[in-house]
């Protein structure tokens, strides 16, 4: 697969010690019990973009252009959560509801081809114990859902995203993970996963809309080896691939989960 970059959006550096609380550089993933304060003035900014309405069709011209679902896995009532305006899915799928092992697969979405995947599929760590529908503080499992992609940033300079990207020291989790492994670069890079959180800002942003005890800081970041707290990881290579992808005016989204839960 092919991936050309395109001219970057870069917000301004965050202050570690502003941003990031002691969970958040003990556990390697950003979800954690406790908030951290707010971000520096100025720091949010609009990652989306909104595609202009087209002019109502009869029913007939509607249904002759209609085109198959064409992401394998997924049943009828996650298919309704994708929005019709997403032109771009990053498709998480575990190996089980316990397993904290993923494929990750991106698919791009034409008027006339429907859904088409845009490469094979990418090896990915979950969280230690799998996945949840109804995610909390501490559970260790990754959330399942449907959700938007929308802001990106990471310790490592911007590799060339079409999302804003806020690049800053505050990326940093030192320590180790659950299998031992060291977790220094996990944070080089990420993309904000768009569950309990206010898209269009920084992936530092502490806002939680569904409270704090529903977790947040939901990443995809460089894998380490080993399961996440809750976020996706993926190799470093791939994680450039997919910020190259990732294009706000496709309004891309992600769609995880366990098997079970993704053919419902």
């Amino acid at each position: 697969m092919s991936l050309s970059p395109a001219v970057a959006h870069r917000r301004r550096p965050l202050a570690a010690a502003a941003l990031l609380s002691a969970g958040l550089l003990v556990t390697g993933c950003a979800d954690t019990s406790a908030p951290a304060p707010a971000p520096a003035a100025g720091a949010a900014r609009d990652g989306g973009s909104h595609a202009g309405k087209s002019a109502p069709q009869p029913f007939a011209a509607r249904a002759e252009r209609a085109v198959p679902d064409g992401i394998p896995g997924l049943g009828p009532r996650t298919r309704k959560l994708i929005p019709e305006s997403a032109r771009q899915a990053v498709v998480v799928t575990g190996e089980g509801h316990d397993a904290n092992r993923a494929g990750v697969v991106l698919y791009t979405r034409g008027a006339e081809a429907g859904w088409q995947p845009a490469g094979a599929s990418w090896p990915a760590h979950n969280a230690l114990h799998g996945w949840s529908d109804n995610h909390q503080v501490g559970d260790l499992r990754s959330p399942e859902g449907v959700f938007g992609l929308t802001d990106a940033g990471g310790r490592k300079a911007d590799p060339g995203t079409r999302l804003p990207y806020d690049r800053g020291s505050a990326f940093v989790a030192p320590g180790t993970g659950f299998d031992g492994e060291p977790l220094a670069g996990a944070f080089d890079y990420v993309v904000a996963i768009n569950y309990n959180r206010r898209p269009g800002t920084s992936p530092l942003d502490w806002t939680r809309p569904l409270g704090a005890g529903r977790g947040g800081g939901v990443w995809f970041h460089v894998d380490h080896g080993g399961p996440t707290h809750g976020c996706v990881s993926l190799p470093e290579q791939r994680m450039k691939e997919l910020l190259r992808w990732l294009d706000p005016a496709k309004n891309p989204v992600v769609v995880m989960g366990d098997p079970s839960w993704l053919g419902r």
